[in-house]
């Protein structure tokens, strides 16, 4: 009984080390069919092999049902079989099987579970599995959020040389995400990733070297990855790299290279490209003149959002560019981009409001929105919201007010502000009076051409205020003044026998 006991245990050994061949043998039997194309024999051989156990078959299995080779597509059915194998402690199993959960592929999403088997597959060194664990710790998906745990595990993915982690890692370090921000590490990183064809890591590389951030500044590197990255399509790249061609900027300057960029971005749906793009056509900019095709572009920016193509959506509709003219519609767009925070957009409304064009005409709307442009340092709407003071439109008459305001426009070298602030110090309104500034405003404006500051000048001249009188000097700016249609320096020189 001894002995044939013992010739029992020997027999079982030899046929289990047999099968365990057999099983091999079989799944790469089934690996040949499945690099030749064969997915019916790949998955007949794989289902053999699965019979004794293999783990490696019954991960390809379920490969092939998640992806319907050689089988009806199931993800159930690609569920079951990564779980067999992953519970054998089978890495790559246990990856798939995290992804399916992360994903609800066969199975209740499930965030944690996901975490579950990135874990178990990435403590085995598994590169796509740490990374996939540094992700959810960056989300915060089935794990406390920590930037610490991702930058961890992307590095430990990274120094396995899988791109995307490689990224990921150098992005961590130019935000100082878990790590001591450092730019010149973001930058190796990204090279690193960049050079074996990441587009994300392309980009930010361009980045890098356009700003100089742990690179020597250099336009012409930052072209060169930028074209890398839109050449694979990745918008943001496109955009930067017409950019690149509007400014001449490590390229040689071209509009039509701007403009075939920025299509390529803006078809993409990137509402910056589709902004400029309609700006390419607005201008006649690498492209033939059309505002029925800027005003395509900058409506689909606007209705992204986009303020400076609602702002020029707006423009487009009150002075009827490329559709009929409509004060509404461009009041419409105006407020849309206003609302923003725009300048230019707040002062056109503020301007639509003075004048009631598209809406009822109201003084103190306009003085609202003049404001909220003239806060932002716009120059214009600083004038306008002087005009407004000097007037007593929309608020209290206040002279002080105005020459504040005038003040703000003056310094930022807007002439109407510079003679009507000259004209405050002349008649000390709001200010206290003074002959000297008022001539010293006049003449910065009178430089510029401002038929009413030359005309002011001129008298200033005349009169001997805040100047040594001087006929001469104040025949030569009412002349200047007159030349422009001036009516008061016309008859001035007339008065004195200068003109008929």
């Amino acid at each position: 009984m001894k002995l044939k006991s013992l010739l029992f245990l020997s027999l079982l050994l030899l046929t289990l080390t047999a099968s365990a061949q057999t099983a091999e043998e079989l799944n790469a039997k089934g690996d040949e069919y499945y690099n030749a194309g064969d997915y019916t024999k790949a998955v007949e051989y794989y289902q053999k092999a699965t019979e004794q156990g293999y783990a490696a078959a019954q991960y390809n299995l379920g490969g092939c049902y998640a992806f319907g080779y050689g089988v009806p597509q199931s993800y159930t059915e690609a569920v079951k079989w990564f779980l067999k194998a992953a519970e054998q402690g089978y890495a790559a199993a246990q990856y798939n099987l995290g992804q399916c959960y992360r994903n609800g592929y066969g199975v209740p999403q499930s965030y944690s579970e996901a975490v579950n088997w990135y874990r178990k597959s990435a403590e085995q060194g598994l590169a796509a599995a740490q990374y996939n664990l540094g992700v959810c710790y960056r989300n915060g998906e089935g794990v406390t959020q920590s930037y610490t745990e991702a930058a961890k595990w992307y590095r430990k993915a990274a120094e396995q040389c899988l791109s995307s982690a490689q990224y990921s890692l150098g992005d961590c370090y130019y935000h100082g995400y878990g790590v001591t921000q450092s730019y010149s590490e973001a930058a190796k990183w990204f090279l690193k990733a960049a050079e074996q064809g990441d587009a994300d890591a392309q980009y930010n590389l361009g980045q890098c070297y356009r700003n100089g951030e742990g690179v020597a500044q250099s336009y012409s590197e930052a072209a060169k990855w930028y074209h890398k990255a839109a050449e694979q399509g990745l918008a943001d790249a496109q955009y930067n790299l017409g950019q690149c061609y509007l400014f001449g900027e490590g390229v040689a300057q071209s509009y039509s290279e701007a403009a075939k960029w920025y299509r390529k971005a803006a078809e993409q749906g990137l509402a910056d490209a589709q902004y400029n793009l309609g700006v390419c056509y607005e201008n006649g900019e690498g492209v033939t003149q059309s505002y029925t095709e800027a005003v395509k572009w900058y409506r689909k920016a606007a209705e992204q959002g986009d303020a400076k193509a609602q702002y020029n959506l707006g423009v487009c509709y009150a002075f009827g560019y490329g559709v009929p003219q409509s004060y509404s519609e461009a009041v419409k767009w105006f407020r849309k981009a206003a609302e923003q925070g725009n300048a230019y957009a707040q002062y056109n409304l503020g301007d639509c409001y003075e004048n009631g064009e598209g809406v009822p005409q109201s003084y103190s709307e306009a003085v609202k929105w003049f404001r909220k442009a003239a806060e932002q340092g716009l120059t214009k709407a600083q004038y306008n919201l002087g005009e407004c003071y000097r007037k007593g439109e929309g608020v209290p008459q206040s002279y002080s007010e105005a020459a504040k305001w005038f003040l703000k426009a003056a310094e930022q070298g807007l002439a109407a502000a510079q003679c009507n602030l000259g004209y405050c110090y002349e008649k000390g309104y709001g200010v206290p009076q003074s002959s000297s500034e008022a001539v010293k405003w006049y003449r910065k404006a009178a430089e510029q051409g401002d038929a009413d500051a030359q005309y002011n000048l001129g008298v200033c001249y005349y009169n001997g205020d805040g100047v040594p009188q001087s006929y001469t000097e104040a025949v030569k700016w009412l002349k200047k003044a007159a030349e422009q249609g001036n009516a008061m320096a016309i008859e001035a020189l007339k008065s004195l026998g200068e003109i008929k």
